[in-house]
């Protein structure tokens, strides 16, 4: 008789325990922002809301701003990914208003603006932002952009940096301010730095 399969083997329970203990510390964090600011934000107050050892979260975090990385890397990959089909001028705008909706509504996007706000004062926040969420993100969308001007979907006038610059910076501007973000932003936006335009003549 062939030997009895053996049963498969469970997974590592405390595989769940550190998987289930670091989501807690990153709904943690996106929480404790929200409600209290970045300034407030400690890394004990983290750890209490958790319900995890301090000691655990520095045996996986160095900080608090690396934590919220983790954050908004997760939730932006999950909430506002970048268009990865073959983008259109709508894609690229239904992109931009998911965006705009992402930092006025999206606990995430305070993750994201508070980090803004910080890599203005602390040069190593800002490095760590650029290297792990900004400088992916943005190749991801200049290489959105750069397909949609191959197939003749947009023509900018400017550069793939310098046209998503124009077209992000006035959302985060609004947002980073506390202003709403219309509707007819984005669209004006779109209209003026992606679509082509005929030369105008000078009157006569």
């Amino acid at each position: 008789m062939p030997a009895a399969s053996s049963p498969p083997r469970r997974p590592r329970s405390g595989n769940r325990r550190d998987e289930a203990a670091r989501l807690a510390v990153l709904h943690a964090a996106d929480d404790l922002l929200v409600e209290h600011g970045f300034g407030a934000l400690t890394v004990e107050a983290i750890a209490r809301r958790a319900g995890v050892a301090k000691q655990t979260i520095y045996r996986w975090w160095p900080s608090k701003v690396e934590i919220l990385l983790d954050t908004l890397i997760e939730d932006s990959n999950k909430r506002l990914p970048v268009p990865t089909e073959q983008p259109t001028a709508e894609s690229i705008r239904g992109y931009l208003r998911g965006f705009a909706r992402f930092l006025t509504r999206d606990t995430a996007g305070k993750v994201l603006l508070a980090l803004i706000a910080e890599a203005q004062r602390d040069p190593g926040t800002a490095k760590s932002f650029h290297q792990r969420y900004l400088g992916p993100r943005r190749a991801q969308e200049r290489d959105m952009l750069a397909r949609a001007i191959e197939a003749g979907e947009v023509s900018p006038g400017l550069g793939p940096d310098a046209t998503m610059d124009a077209l992000v910076g006035p959302i985060v501007y609004r947002a980073l301010t506390g202003s709403s973000i219309p509707r007819g932003l984005v669209d004006t936006l779109v209209e003026d730095l992606l679509r082509p335009h005929k030369p105008r003549h000078p009157r006569t």
